[in-house]
């Protein structure tokens, strides 16, 4: 199997585990990148079963409106049983790296909403300590000098996501060389930080499963104590 068809067996996978959350009044979150891709293609198949689905993305949005998916905006939102995203790097903890696609801070928001997050990702994105993956944050263009000097104390190596701008505005840095021992600490410390939004560490909101695909098939692992 090639990296689309791990993708395309870990989005059915997905749509399977989260079959009793299609209800009729049923709001489903949904993340943005290509394995999320694979995801919203078989989610719009089952348009008519849920109420609608709140999208982590404008990209996100387009896919789900085209599908025939109804898409909220999450302030009109009470309750959301699940959030169905990838991941650019996945520790045993469940805790990930994301932002690759751009769109860390609406993913993090929409996940923290979520009473449950669903990751899913093919084997290469697991890996024992996080940070080989460049780290993405979001952060105010004023700040960026700054932010780069702090990961500078670090050893961390920033540089600007040329010809990128987020959805809400702002500027992503990739930060290289940090090895994430203590993802939950570097999480909050990071985003102390005045001019970041948010970074793409997700450790306070880490994946309740994981659903990999490699050769072997899909499977469904719960965190570790990390």
């Amino acid at each position: 199997m090639n990296q689309q068809q791990l993708k395309q067996a870990a989005a059915q996978a997905a749509l399977d585990y989260i079959q009793p959350c299609l209800t009729s009044d049923a709001i489903i979150g949904v993340g943005t990148g290509s394995t999320a891709d694979c995801f919203i293609d078989l989610l719009c198949q089952e348009a008519h079963r849920f109420a609608g689905a709140v999208a982590s993305s404008e990209r996100t949005a387009q896919r789900l409106q085209a599908g025939g998916v109804r898409v909220l905006d999450l302030n009109d939102v009470d309750y959301m049983p699940v959030y169905v995203d990838g991941a650019d790097e996945i520790n045993p903890a469940l805790q990930m790296i994301k932002g690759g696609g751009g769109a860390l801070t609406r993913e993090k928001i929409v996940a923290s909403v979520a009473q449950k997050f669903v990751c899913i990702v093919d084997a290469s994105k697991q890996v024992s300590v996080l940070g080989n993956f460049p780290l993405p944050v979001e952060v105010l263009p004023m700040a960026v000098r700054n932010i780069k000097r702090a990961f500078a104390t670090m050893g961390g190596q920033s540089r600007v996501r040329e010809g990128f701008v987020t959805d809400n505005g702002n500027l992503i840095l990739d930060v290289s060389g940090l090895s994430i021992e203590d993802p939950l600490a570097l999480e909050q410390t990071i985003n102390q930080w005045p001019g970041v939004v948010t970074n793409g560490i997700f450790a306070i909101h880490a994946a309740a499963v994981a659903l990999v695909a490699s050769e072997a098939g899909v499977q469904q692992i719960k965190p570790i104590d990390h």
